[in-house]
């Protein structure tokens, strides 16, 4: 499915199935995605189990620097220090001095922090090395993983498409799916959602002609990925035009999503209700949609027609 990766299930809150980090093989191999820093034990077990000892890893690359992506960044640099850890340009300061982000995930997970994500240790600013979009590391053997700046998600985000198994690992860009816990859905935190810019990374992906998409929620969607990319537009599109419809009509953003979705999270077994509550939650989606609402000015460019 995917020659010479390795997914790693980094069980973020103990859960799994939620967070996937993925080696990929070669000369100079490279891991894509630390996880959370919650994760790191887990990560570091699942890497020596598969031969992978401090000398061994020559990259560490993170799709953006949200904590459940990067923030076992600094542990895992430390535990592997001839890696060069890769980001996007936009990120790369926050790897460095992470006090800010922290401190702004600190705000949207109250407690919940500490418990279930950590925090993030800060990087030596000498291993950081920002990515520009187009640019690619060398594995070695004729691989090369190349980064495409694809931002919507986030301003900071980019997708790294693997030259030896055509994989694309799409960080949160393409949407959260969960195994037992129902359809792709999209992704739309707060601050900068921007869903003309996550439409057009999508066709950006597309234009790749990926053999798979390695999703960081989690893992391979392999049957038929170009379907996967249409119905991850088509899920952006549904999830913004209720909130644009709410939002003009003086209606509250999230009581409108959660009357559409919510159904169908209910539905689910406790424990995938859970874990997609935590991840991928209506209320995160709708806090993101109505800060893009806000910058957009409603009705017009940017906005659903």
């Amino acid at each position: 499915m995917m020659p010479g990766v390795l997914e790693i299930d980094t069980r973020l809150g103990g859960w799994s199935h939620v967070t996937a980090g993925y080696l990929v093989e070669g000369a100079a191999p490279v891991l894509v995605e630390t996880g959370s820093q919650s994760s790191v034990p887990v990560l570091l077990d699942a890497l020596a189990a598969h031969g992978v000892g401090p000398g061994d890893l020559a990259g560490i690359a993170v799709t953006h620097v949200h904590l459940d992506h990067a923030g076992g960044v600094g542990d895992v640099a430390r535990a592997f220090p001839n890696a060069t850890v890769y980001v996007h340009p936009r990120g790369a300061r926050h790897l460095v001095d992470p006090a800010r982000l922290v401190a702004s995930a600190a705000t949207v997970y109250g407690d919940a922090l500490d418990g279930l994500y950590g925090r993030l240790e800060p990087t030596d600013a000498a291993r950081v090395r920002a990515l520009e979009d187009g640019e690619e590391v060398v594995l070695g053997g004729g691989r090369t993983l190349t980064a495409l700046h694809s931002p919507g998600h986030a301003k900071h985000h980019m997708a790294l498409h693997d030259g030896g198994s055509g994989a694309l690992f799409v960080g949160d860009a393409v949407g959260v799916k969960l195994p037992g816990a129902g359809p792709l859905r999209p992704a739309t935190p707060p601050a900068d959602f921007d869903l003309a810019l996550a439409l057009s990374s999508l066709e950006r992906f597309a234009a790749r002609s990926p053999s798979v998409l390695a999703l960081a929620h989690f893992g391979v969607l392999a049957e038929n990925p170009t379907e996967a990319l249409d119905e991850a537009a088509d899920g952006l599109n549904e999830w913004a035009s209720l909130a644009l419809a709410a939002w003009v009509a003086g209606n509250d953003v999230e009581e409108a999503l959660r009357a559409r979705f919510g159904p169908g999270i209910q539905a689910l077994p406790v424990q995938q209700r859970e874990r997609l509550e935590a991840l991928n939650g209506i209320h995160s989606n709708a806090e993101g949609l109505k800060q893009w609402l806000a910058r957009s000015g409603g009705p017009g460019e940017g906005t659903p027609s």
